[in-house]
């Protein structure tokens, strides 16, 4: 699994100059540094599905940032604030059997998703890891679909993937939990609150190639990649198409 870095603005915009996704250097690289770790439990005898694993990335984040320990005074709220006061950053490990019921001791939160475990902890500096967070694998075993994902829900939103990328599933998922986040920032509290009442539903699914480019010109957000590990800086790798019910983010018409 992939350490990452992303620089993420809505198609069509232009980041402000102090926002933490301008590809140039900003103010913010001089800010204390921190990482949101994401944890996916993958046992030998019985790994996730690739795309199970991929959703629950991206929830796993939704439910932290909206999580009470995270907004306001709560206890979570200082680790987030200074997060996403510099760039953001997300590192996904793997873990198995007592790996993984030491991270589940850590204060966290798992989200579940086809098969799949995901536990997001609150953010840490970048030198200033859990233990038992640092000594896990960030590279290692990919995941696979044993069968094609469905065709996703046209209710909730789904968080396309550049079909002309090759990334890992670590890779993929931080990317995936960009997209989610970048949604998140772009709704009303109103829907946020709705979104969330609902189990945050989503889908991550790869973009047929003669849908990705239309996806990237809509007024949608799209997560461009800092290059700093698999793919070129400035990738696109996201774009977040809302859903007809759920995080009404607009949607592109298939060709």
């Amino acid at each position: 699994m992939e350490d990452v870095t992303s620089d993420d603005v809505p198609a069509g915009e232009t980041a402000s100059a102090d926002s933490p996704f301008r590809t140039e250097p900003t103010a913010r690289d001089e800010a204390p540094q921190f990482v949101l770790p994401l944890v996916v439990r993958i046992e030998r005898a019985e790994p996730p599905a690739r795309t199970a694993a991929l959703e629950a990335a991206a929830r796993a984040v939704l439910v932290l940032l909206s999580d009470e320990r995270a907004l306001g005074d709560g206890v979570w709220a200082q680790a987030v604030r200074d997060w996403q006061d510099a760039r953001i950053r997300k590192v996904v490990r793997r873990a198995r059997g007592a790996e993984w019921r030491r991270a589940e001791a850590l204060d966290g939160i798992t989200v579940t998703d086809g098969g799949a475990e995901v536990r997001v902890f609150p953010p840490v500096p970048l030198d200033g890891w859990p233990k038992d967070l640092a000594r896990l694998q960030v590279s290692g075993t990919d995941l696979d679909d044993p069968e094609p994902p469905a065709a996703p829900d046209p209710d909730a939103p789904t968080l396309w993937l550049n079909p002309g990328l090759g990334m890992t599933a670590g890779k993929a998922m931080a990317q995936a939990g960009h997209g989610a986040q970048l949604a998140w920032w772009a709704l009303t509290d109103a829907q946020r609150t709705e979104w969330r009442e609902a189990g945050f539903p989503l889908a991550v699914r790869t973009a047929a190639p003669a849908r990705w480019a239309p996806l990237t010109r809509a007024a949608l957000p799209v997560v461009r990649d800092a290059g700093f590990t698999e793919i070129a800086p400035g990738s696109c790798t996201v774009v977040s198409e809302g859903g007809l019910k759920y995080a009404p983010l607009g949607r592109v018409a298939a060709p």
